[in-house]
């Protein structure tokens, strides 16, 4: 069954890869610094979890495959969450110089080109959904406008956005509170999960009743992933993780290892996941529809090690 789902998860990411590819700018002229920047930064390779999450729950709602739509929106996020690594990884922020075992868009293309990569994918991914948004017609339209007043909010102040501010303000602090941590783990990283299963299931035709239940669904998952993040800075490898282990103790960030310990960490991440499974076994149930996938996909998150 593990191999299963391993062979079935390298096909989507490949699948995930194609749509990338077809949505990556291709025409240059003086920008094109920028674009091979640009392009680099989401080429570099990756999970895929947001898009791939988006692309399960709305064929959860929908039963269907995926459509132009949900493409657009698919890559739209996928270049959101690497613009956020591209701006992580400054030196005025976190200051890695490698990712997936490569260098670093700012250390390959320059400090400067950096920040303008990681501007260009917000706004590439925005230009993606508009013009996605004009293709649409009939219900789907008014499905994608509501998905994009999802991935705006869930990237923005109110979401990863916020949640990186606190994170920054939080590096000066001799400590922090627990509820202080959960807020940035909660819009740095869990409210893009959010947003792309609320993305997906919104596409997918879900009503306010199962898009609320995907919300706390999706938080679950977000902080659960977070959390195995933090797990994996300490006891993973420079070849696991494809950059150096230890790197939040080395810019003094307090974690949620630091402040509730190793084993209970474990035991939240598998709680948390627990939790999420449960939600979706109810919004199957009342659907009368399944995806194992989804599932699967949502439990390998707490054995992951990389």
């Amino acid at each position: 069954m593990q191999n299963s789902f391993k062979e079935e998860l390298s096909i989507k990411v490949e699948y995930i890869n194609d749509v990338l590819e077809r949505h990556l700018p291709k025409e240059a002229s003086l920008q094109k610094t920028v674009i091979d920047a640009m392009n680099y930064s989401v080429e570099v390779g990756g999970k895929r979890l947001r898009p791939m999450l988006i692309s399960e729950t709305y064929k959860l709602f929908a039963g269907k495959e995926e459509n132009a739509t949900v493409e657009a929106f698919m890559s739209a996020m996928e270049f959101i969450h690497t613009y956020s690594l591209v701006h992580d990884d400054l030196p005025a922020m976190d200051n890695d110089e490698y990712r997936r075992g490569k260098h670093t868009t700012w250390k390959k293309f320059g400090e400067d080109m950096g920040v303008l990569a990681g501007d260009a994918l917000l706004n590439y991914a925005y230009e993606t959904v508009a013009n996605a948004l004009c293709e649409a017609n009939g219900e789907m339209q008014q499905r994608a406008l509501d998905a994009f007043k999802i991935l705006s909010r869930k990237a923005g102040i109110y979401g990863m956005v916020g949640g990186q501010t606190a994170d920054l303000e939080a590096e000066g602090k001799d400590r922090i509170t627990m509820d202080e941590l959960m807020y940035i783990h909660a819009n740095k990283t869990a409210a893009l999960i959010e947003g792309s299963m609320m993305i997906g299931a919104s596409l997918g035709g879900a009503d306010k009743k199962a898009l609320k239940a995907i919300e706390k669904c999706a938080y679950n998952i977000g902080i659960a992933f977070q959390i195995q993040d933090d797990i994996l800075d300490i006891t993973g490898s420079m070849e696991e993780l494809g950059k150096p282990i230890g790197s939040d103790a080395e810019n003094e960030k307090q974690t949620y290892v630091t402040l509730a310990g190793l084993d209970k960490s474990r035991e939240d991440v598998a709680k948390l996941t627990n939790e999420a499974l449960e939600i979706l076994d109810a919004l199957e149930k009342e659907m009368n529809t399944a995806n194992s996938f989804l599932k699967d996909l949502l439990t390998s998150l707490i054995n992951r090690t990389k």
